[in-house]
């Protein structure tokens, strides 16, 4: 059977209540006001892209982009969709903590919680060194993750289910139930999938899979940073405008780091 992370077509359509777009404009905007230089972004890295939208978008808007991702399927799936809308974009089979591409760039962005997919603290730290090796004299890594109160309170950010309707296709998903606990040790939950497709003329169809999550709390992001050495944090916020990681509104821990 296969799952989530196998059907990039139907991941894409889970996440589309996502504005792609006025996140790019905020990931740019950033750029601008971080970097010592005062520039914007001309090119762009992706880590554990998957559909490669956030990339796709900065192609649209002519920065020279990469996506890099682990799963085959996610891969010629994003250079699909980028050349059918005319885009240039290179895409990258490779793992996030082990990559070597042999150039650097103004920007890498990683987007979606992706780095809960890094088990330990050896990954992460290792994920850390390889960004910073891709990052230019003046480049930023901008690093978005869930809230830490979506897991350590009662009152979490974000629902675990959802629905979407996008160009005549409408889904239910549910990322995570409640039977779904957190290993206190390990910080790992098995959070179970189930998506509901439904369109007309056609048969339901539903994805069911389980993917592993490690939580990692702002506590424990610091100290990667600090055992890497390699990056050093610039700013915080809370979403993608000027919201603060503290403010009750908040709903994402972004973190915009430079080389150190």
């Amino acid at each position: 059977m296969s799952g989530i992370y196998d059907d990039p077509w139907a991941y894409e359509l889970a996440c589309s209540f996502r504005d792609v777009s006025a996140e790019v404009d905020a990931l740019l905007e950033w750029t601008v006001r971080h970097r010592s230089s005062g520039a914007a972004a001309r090119t762009v890295l992706e880590l554990a892209a998957g559909p490669a939208e956030h990339a796709r978008e900065f192609a649209r808007r002519g920065v020279t982009a990469t996506a890099l991702d682990l799963h085959p399927a996610m891969c010629a799936y994003a250079d699909q969709q980028a050349k059918e809308a005319g885009l240039e974009l290179d895409v990258v089979q490779e793992d996030m903590t082990s990559f070597a591409l042999g150039r650097r760039f103004d920007l890498v962005v990683t987007m979606l919680d992706s780095t809960s997919h890094l088990m330990t603290l050896d990954s992460f730290v290792a994920h850390l060194d390889r960004t910073a090796d891709h990052l230019g004299p003046d480049g930023l890594y901008v690093l978005e993750m869930s809230h830490p109160r979506d897991r350590l309170t009662g009152d979490p950010s974000v629902s675990t289910g959802w629905t979407v309707d996008r160009d005549g296709v409408a889904a239910t998903v549910r990322w995570g139930e409640p039977s779904d606990e957190l290993d206190p040790v390990t910080q790992i939950a098995d959070d179970h999938v189930t998506m509901t497709i439904t369109k007309a003329d056609s048969p339901t169809r539903v994805i069911e899979d389980v993917v592993p999550y490690r939580f990692w709390t702002a506590t424990e992001l610091t100290a990667a940073v600090r055992l890497s050495g390699a990056l050093e944090t610039v700013a915080q916020y809370g979403d993608f405008g000027d919201v603060a990681l503290t403010d009750p509104g908040a709903w994402r821990m972004i973190t915009v780091l430079r080389r150190a």
